[in-house]
């Protein structure tokens, strides 16, 4: 089973791997997930991940909601970025995840400054979510993002609201982006001293596809090995508090499940140099 570990200071034990739904995106029968349910019980997984823009994914685990609601720690997203829109957002996910409250919702991907000011001014989306919350559609609220400069934007986001939790890629290609990381560091310390939860993304990322074919529905080129995928995983493992949220390809879950039952330890420097050469690791954002 995997280990769990408090998410934040939201009172609940979360797997540390967290089951990135958005690799429901196109399943269109929800005779086709259960076997995934099943492989997320089997391990323990306590922890779904979701959004209103994930395309069918939202319908798929509301189909495992009337059965196992009282297992999972439910999240999901909205997109847009003003009030009206994010509140009409929010009531329909809840009718797609047959529920009637989630325990965790978040902005997503709140990097762009325009963006970030509509969303967190009057009239905003983040008006949407607290009403959300005062009205018990959700205990709790989160911010996420994508891009090099989603850390800094984090920092800001939580300079303005006591967000729950936050989400953001961390992978080795990504660290080694000396102002990504410098901004990661300092993300990590005030949730660490706020309580707040670290959830991260894009841990198994290879490179960016570029001109290859594209052979997964990842929008990177992952790892696909078991003992790469391994490797990845104790990486971000090795990071005392963050959660590893599952890659948006159902292929590579049963192996990230894998991984992370198995994670006995930080991997050496030397292991992911060569990683890192073996595979021609690149960072996906620059």
């Amino acid at each position: 089973m995997i280990k769990t570990q408090p998410f934040g200071k939201t009172g609940h034990m979360s797997t540390r791997t967290i089951f990135g739904a958005a690799a429901l995106w196109n399943i269109s029968d929800d005779e086709e997930t259960k076997p995934i349910l099943q492989l997320l019980l089997d391990h323990g997984v306590n922890h779904i991940d979701t959004a209103a823009m994930y395309g069918r994914s939202e319908r798929r685990v509301g189909a495992w909601m009337p059965e196992h609601r009282d297992k999972f720690f439910l999240a999901t997203k909205t997109a847009e970025r003003t009030y009206e829109k994010s509140r009409d957002q929010i009531r329909h996910s809840l009718e797609r995840l047959r529920v009637k409250n989630v325990d965790l919702l978040q902005l997503h991907n709140l990097v762009d400054p325009d963006e970030w000011n509509t969303a967190m001014s009057p009239g905003g989306a983040l008006e949407a979510a607290i009403e959300a919350r005062d009205q018990g559609l959700t205990r709790f609220i989160g911010v996420t993002g994508h891009g090099v400069t989603v850390a800094a934007q984090h920092l800001r986001s939580l300079e303005r609201f006591a967000f729950d939790s936050v989400l953001l890629p961390y992978n080795y290609p990504m660290m080694q982006n000396a102002a990504y990381a410098r901004d990661f560091e300092e993300l990590i310390t005030v949730c660490k001293e706020r309580g707040t939860a670290v959830q991260t993304i894009k841990a198994v990322t290879r490179s960016p596809w570029g001109e290859k074919e594209h052979t997964h529905l990842t929008w990177y080129e992952p790892l696909t090995e078991q003992p790469d995928i391994d490797l990845a995983a104790r990486w971000v493992f090795a990071r005392p508090g963050v959660f590893l949220n599952t890659a948006g390809d159902l292929t590579l879950l049963p192996k990230l499940l894998d991984a992370a039952e198995r994670a006995d330890g930080p991997p050496s420097e030397a292991e992911m140099n060569d990683l890192a050469d073996r595979r021609a690791l690149a960072p996906l954002f620059v």
